[in-house]
């Protein structure tokens, strides 16, 4: 009765006007649900994971978030057109030729997509590594990677906006990555004190082999290695347990200061740069 009543009352126009508007707020309320839903899920994985001391990957959480939203438009936006009355395949069929078009104006857009798509497949480097590039003048600290560039923090705090496509062509280096940090100095003492190399040597790296903050499974060499112009050189080749930055030039301070104490215990000199001249005759004094 109430659908007789309706039609003998109002147009089918408007009937189906209102079941048109009913379908696509539906279609609405559902996306939004899903759209939320993926960000408390975001918001509750960071913080479920900072209370947790545990590493966030920031880089694989940005990339499933970024794709749910793309997927929630995606499909709103093909079933809002279906809803509306528009066919999908004779739109497609349509817009081919557009397409094409649209393409090839928007291949550095479509190339930034891929490369930051590379990115998160990939992994390289996540948000926080400390990144550097030898074929471009490119490093920094990673803030943020989007799908159409990164931002890097250079160590004099400016940032640079780099294309993703980039990353596709040139080497990246990820020193965070790093298991160790390396010492690798050279000494030089004097010609004078040849006859102390063996002993300095010796000491150096016995000092080392027992220095609790060089790691003893990596390569440690303690060497002398040149008759260089004004110094006998010793090369100090080792690793440090540490990556750290600030606490690797600690070590490094400690170890290089040892090496003069066992430099100075044993009566020799650091050299630096001096030159010898010898003459085969004294010139004559000049009677006044």
């Amino acid at each position: 009765m109430a659908k007789l009543y309706a039609k003998a009352h109002h147009p089918e126009e408007w009937l189906e006007m209102i079941s048109l508007v009913r379908d696509i707020g539906f279609l609405l309320v559902v996306s939004w649900f899903f759209w939320r839903t993926i960000s408390e899920f975001r918001q509750q994985f960071m913080t479920r994971d900072t209370r947790s001391d545990s590493q966030v990957d920031q880089t694989t959480i940005d990339a499933l978030c970024k794709l749910g939203y793309l997927l929630v438009v995606v499909i709103t936006l093909i079933t809002f057109l279906q809803t509306i009355g528009i066919s999908i395949s004779g739109l497609l069929a349509a817009g081919g030729i557009g397409g094409i078009a649209i393409g090839f104006a928007a291949k550095d857009i479509l190339a930034n997509f891929f490369g930051g798509l590379t990115i998160y497949l990939d992994r390289p480097f996540s948000v926080g590594d400390w990144i550097r590039s030898p074929d471009k003048d490119i490093e920094g600290t990673v803030e943020m990677i989007s799908w159409r560039h990164t931002r890097i923090r250079r160590f004099n705090k400016n940032p640079i906006y780099i294309p993703n496509m980039l990353f596709t062509t040139i080497a990246v280096e990820n020193p965070s990555r790093m298991s160790h940090r390396r010492i690798r100095e050279t000494i030089g003492i004097r010609y004078a004190d040849l006859d102390k190399m063996a002993g300095i040597v010796s000491a150096i790296r016995d000092m080392l082999q027992h220095h609790p903050e060089i790691d003893q499974s990596q390569t440690l060499i303690v060497n002398f290695v040149t008759f260089n112009k004004s110094s006998l050189d010793i090369m100090i080749y080792a690793f440090t347990r540490t990556r750290v930055w600030e606490e690797y030039h600690h070590v490094k301070q400690d170890v290089l200061l040892k090496v003069g104490e066992v430099i100075s215990a044993l009566g020799a000199e650091v050299a630096f740069p001096t030159q010898t001249l010898h003459l085969a005759t004294l010139p004559e004094p000049q009677s006044t």
